[in-house]
């Protein structure tokens, strides 16, 4: 009872949002101050002409300017201090200085060209000093971070299997993060946390250079399409308090920033061949470059594989173009078309002793899925001065996503091969348009940053259920005239329209100490249109009854969703950080209308609401440690699960509806040592060692259902902890990784394991701990990578899945292999 009491007290307290900006009015002090300007220009050491585009960095507060066409840069409103100046450009090494101001300052800066070709740890340290420079930024184009729980992936520095996007390897620096394993080379991303199911992270808001990229984020946020890895340089991880900005999911945002044309060539070349275990293999092959004031980048990926077990192989092609023109140094247009089209066949699930007897097994031959995605985006950006940003970004998806198979209940029942399969045919068109603004301002001695933004969004989705062919094939084609009798059938259309407002001002209050209140404004509604059919047999199977039943559905809703984010820094190696917000998610018709034998789900399903709460330590001690550690708290109210019930004496089955109200809290770390900067002073060689940990409790505190209240939510691990070693010597690259969940729970009645089920659906998936290693080495315009993926060969598996592409246990890779040779030209 106390603890409930607390939560009361604490969102009473946080709601009141007007007490909250008064506050940080009362802090603002009226004594003035002189600011000043910092001003140079930059040119070539070794001919002495203007350097374009170089990255200018004042450490101690986080900001970045661009030097213009004539080398020059300008910082405005700097107060007197000292400051570490720091710039950078592809072609030159990095310069560092220290000044002091005491009046308005001009520099006249020279950078050293490279000269000779660099070894791949030199240039991963490069990468990194500019990445951790990027990473202090508060404010990054029209987007706010300021006093956010954020990580940051640096794909191009890790080792690891890039062509397969092993996802253990690419967020092995994410903190807390569940990940379902894959077979299929990367082809989709399934990851959650803090008790979010990850199934095709739909409880994140997943994002491909700012714009959704998933199927319909109201009706249906499952994310289909996952960006190549060989093509992204940064992913960006943003947790609860993602929802002011970007959405309402209490997951937060992941945004895959794609590899931007090279400044310096009109024509660069990438090509990376790959082959592994399995029959994989893989082609990536890159263009890019700048053509006077127009950058183009281009790529095409092909995968084909037949997975580790029967009935899995697959093909893959995936393609991108990114072209950007700059009409000037304050305005620039981009278009990005981005098109997948995958054919998968499925193994299907197994049951927890046909699992433990052999993983490798299958009993489903004509289980089949295809995908088609192409996403389109055009960008406007544009700087009214130095002080105020505008961007709009219009963006349309135009895709569908087809299922056919036998999937019933009895996951070890044999496929009854002259008997129809089932076929599920969606439909997703939408398109959107999200404008923003942000501006500096002063205010009472103070420099302040405002963002305000609005996204509309609307999509005419649908979902058809039905029979299909009898056949083994990938055939997508429904069979109503051959089967009319099919007992489940169905056909929708779901429209669904959201208009957001937002806002957020990072209140400066201190030169160390700023307080980011925001706002968000959201309007849903969503509609379901359609029939299903009823259809009932006698017990000799013949039909007694084959009629459609409308079944047509509005819901509005509209709501404010408030927040507020807080960083102090009392040293230039430490931020303190902490934010609250409120998250919200829609229940969506999609879920409720397709029939699925595995699940019974209540037709009277409801939304979703709650909060997200951090508070954390984090930053850079010189170039020995980075870290970021900090705890978390996250309320889940009206939670949408899973429970075991029972229809009769000798009956259950599985139920999924509102289970109650949750709260899941933990501890969160991640610690990255540069041993060799200890060690040696050799700048060739390398070695890192890092851990990356979470401890995490859960708990259903209250709920209407049986044998609930007090269990452990679902998908958490007790234990996540990701360790290894990052090292290298001149051209050689390595790491070696390993990996440790502890066993969780897929259902709100926390079900064991049960071996004589014949469904393997619900029950507890066991501790596991994988070893990865990876090895890379460069020479000249060539790169070879290798590497063993679960090095142990333990068996384990990772997910229980409700629906496609199983029901079932969907068994994790034994050890695989890798190799891949790139060229750059």
């Amino acid at each position: 009872m106390r603890q409930k009491n607390g939560y009361l007290i604490l969102m009473m307290i946080l709601k009141d949002f007007k007490t909250i900006v008064g506050v940080i009015f009362l802090l603002f002090t009226a004594a003035a101050q002189a600011q000043f300007t910092i001003s140079g220009t930059i040119t070539s050491a070794e001919t002495n002409a203007p350097v374009v585009d170089a990255e200018v960095y004042i450490y101690e507060l986080s900001k970045k300017v661009v030097s213009a066409s004539d080398g020059t840069f300008q910082f405005s409103d700097v107060k007197p201090g000292n400051y570490k100046i720091v710039v950078f450009s592809f072609e030159y090494s990095i310069s560092e200085q220290t000044i002091e101001v005491v009046g308005n300052t001009s520099l006249a800066i020279a950078l050293e060209t490279l000269g000779e070709q660099l070894s791949e740890v030199v240039l991963v340290a490069r990468k990194e000093k500019i990445f951790a420079l990027n990473k202090l930024k508060a404010v990054e184009g029209t987007a706010i971070y300021e006093g956010k729980k954020s990580e940051v992936v640096l794909v191009e520095n890790l080792t690891a299997n890039l062509a397969s996007g092993t996802a253990r390897q690419l967020y092995a620096q994410v903190v807390g993060l569940n990940i379902y394993d894959n077979s299929d080379a990367g082809l989709q991303l399934n990851i959650g946390g803090r008790g979010l199911d990850p199934n095709r992270t739909s409880n994140f808001n997943t994002r491909q250079n700012g714009y959704d990229i998933s199927a319909d984020v109201l009706g249906y946020p499952e994310s289909y399409y996952t960006p190549p890895a060989e093509a992204v340089a940064q992913i960006e991880v943003v947790r609860g308090a993602a929802s002011l900005q970007y959405g309402t999911q209490f997951g937060g945002l992941i945004n895959f920033k794609m590899k931007q044309p090279n400044p310096d060539k009109e024509i660069e070349w990438i090509s990376r061949q790959t082959l592994g275990s399995n029959n994989l293999i893989t082609s990536f092959n890159s263009l890019g470059g700048t053509v006077g004031k127009t950058q183009y980048y281009a790529f095409y990926n092909f995968k084909t594989g037949d997975g580790f077990r029967p009935n899995s192989e697959f093909d893959s092609y995936n393609g991108y173009l990114h072209v950007n023109h700059n009409f000037s140094d304050k305005t620039k247009l981009t278009f990005e078309f981005s098109y997948l089209n995958y054919l998968a066949h499925q193994p299907g699930g197994l049951t927890d002793q046909q699992f433990e007897d052999d993983p490798t097994f299958s009993n489903r031959t004509r289980n089949w899925f295809n995908v088609d995605w192409k996403l389109y985006s055009v960008r406007l950006d544009h700087s009214f001065s130095n002080k105020t940003d505008f961007s709009l970004n219009l963006f349309a998806l135009n895709a569908f996503r087809k299922s056919v198979g036998f999937r019933e209940n009895r996951v070890s029942q044999e496929d009854d091969l002259t008997a129809p399969r089932e076929l599920i045919v969606g439909n997703f068109n939408n398109w959107g348009a999200e404008a923003r603004v942000l501006t500096r301002y002063s205010l009472l001695d103070g420099d302040h940053v405002f963002l305000v933004g609005s996204k509309y969004y609307q999509s005419k989705n649908s979902e058809r259920q039905g029979p299909g062919t009898n056949g083994a094939d990938a055939n997508f084609g429904f069979a109503d005239d051959e089967y009319p009798d099919y007992s489940r059938q169905s056909d929708f259309e779901f429209p669904n329209l959201n208009l957001a407002l937002f806002a957020e001002n990072i209140f400066n209050i201190k030169d160390n100490l700023s307080i980011t209140p925001g706002a968000r404004f959201e309007y849903i509604k969503t509609e379901s249109q359609g029939a299903y059919k009823q259809i009932n047999l006698d017990n000799a199977g013949n039909p007694i009854l084959n009629i459609e039943v409308p079944d047509n559905r509005d819901f509005s809703r509209q709501f404010v969703l408030l927040g507020v984010g807080v960083s102090y820094k009392p040293f230039n190696a430490v931020e303190l950080y902490g934010n609250f917000s409120q998250n919200f998610r829609s229940v969506t018709f999609n879920d409720i209308r397709i029939n699925n034998p595995s699940l019974v789900v209540d037709p009277n399903i409801s939304d979703e609401s709650g909060y997200t709460f951090d508070l954390g330590a984090r930053g850079r001690l010189g170039n020995v440690l980075s870290y970021d550690v900090g705890a978390f708290l996250l309320r889940y109210d009206n939670r949408i699960g899973v429970v075991l019930r029972e229809v009769s004496d000798i009956e259950q089955e599985q139920f999924r509806g509102n289970i109650g109200d949750a709260v899941t809290y933990g501890f969160e770390s991640f610690l990255d040592f540069n041993l060799w900067e200890v060690l040696s002073s050799n700048k060739n060689g390398k070695l890192n060692v890092f851990v990356n940990m979470a401890f995490t409790g859960s708990e259903y505190i209250s709920s209407g259902a049986n044998n609930v209240e007090g269990n452990k939510v679902e998908f958490i691990p007790d234990y996540n902890i990701k360790t290894g070693l990052n090292f290298g010597y001149k051209d050689l690259l390595g790491s070696l990784q390993y990996t440790y969940l502890g066993s969780q729970f897929t259902d709100a009645t926390n079900s064991p394991r049960d071996f004589d089920s014949q469904s393997g659906i619900i029950g507890e998936i066991p501790a596991y701990d994988i070893l990865d290693f990876s090895l890379s080495y460069a020479y000249k315009y060539f790169k070879l990578e290798t590497g063993v993926n679960n090095l142990l060969d333990n068996s384990y598996f990772t997910r229980r899945a409700t629906g496609y592409p199983g029901p079932g246990i969907l068994p994790s890779q034994p050890r695989t292999f890798y190799t891949t040779l790139q060229f750059k030209f």
